[in-house]
């Protein structure tokens, strides 16, 4: 049977470029949107597609608890999870708070104990971390404080979300996490070169880019913990074996 996908945040920019390429491998895809109006955007995607498409109309800033995250997870009875969601800077803090941290970190809960649940793929961010990574320069960690003083609720909230999924995979050996980290995002063709692991923070990733390597990510069996991304030179395929042959994980350096 073809994996059933759960895609909260689908009417993201990322989740947008995603959703075909989930339905290509002829998995079924349902994506989680706020608002009924989206519908039509996510259902055009499956068109031609092997895959199945469904939509469920669900505001993420109302899941405030682990019980209301399993409602969702019941509901759907998905083997892979994909947060891509984020407040976007809507709503001011509060509401960044409300998704980027609590509503993450619930249905994180929820999909680690939801027993139909063998993959969980975190899109979080490059910058989201609490040290100097050891193979940053000067320049790496200047534009991470620099980012960290600009928007230093979304840094908290994606960290703090970050940490929760890291704790719980300890003690979930039977869920595949990867705590996807990518770099700046771009609105740029899809190039399918990258530099992933422990990469460098300057220049940024094309979102079509992003979604190709995260579908890559989620097909195989052995990518687990932190996995950065950023614009580089390396065909996908190369760089995701590298990383896994390495064993790299880039929360090294984190307390």
């Amino acid at each position: 049977m073809p994996p059933r996908v759960l895609l909260l945040g689908g009417h993201g920019k990322v989740s947008l470029l995603m959703t075909p390429k989930l339905l290509a491998r002829s998995w079924h895809v349902t994506s989680v949107i706020r608002d009924a109006s989206q519908t039509e955007d996510i259902t055009s995607l499956g068109k031609g597609q092997p895959g199945e498409i469904s939509v469920l109309v669900r505001s993420l800033s109302n899941v405030k608890s682990d019980e209301d995250a399993q409602k969702i997870l019941d509901e759907v009875k998905p083997n892979y999870v994909i947060w891509c969601a984020g407040a976007g800077g809507k709503g001011g803090p509060e509401n960044t708070r409300a998704i980027d941290r609590d509503a993450c970190i619930h249905i994180t809960t929820a999909s680690l104990q939801t027993p139909s649940v063998s993959k969980f793929l975190l899109v979080s961010a490059l910058s989201s971390r609490r040290e100097r990574a050891p193979w940053w320069n000067d320049e790496d960690w200047g534009r991470t404080l620099r980012m960290r003083e600009a928007i230093p609720v979304y840094q908290e909230a994606k960290l703090a979300a970050d940490e929760h999924l890291t704790r719980l995979a300890r003690s979930k050996a039977h869920v595949q996490c990867i705590d996807f980290r990518p770099g700046g995002l771009l609105d740029e063709p899809e190039k399918g070169k990258v530099s992933l692991g422990k990469t460098h923070t300057g220049g940024g990733i094309s979102r079509a880019d992003v979604a190709e390597v995260a579908v890559r990510l989620l097909e195989r069996d052995d990518t687990t913990g932190w996995i950065d991304l950023n614009g580089g030179d390396d065909p996908i395929d190369d760089a995701i074996s590298k990383v896994v042959s390495g064993k790299v994980d880039c929360i090294e350096g984190e307390p």
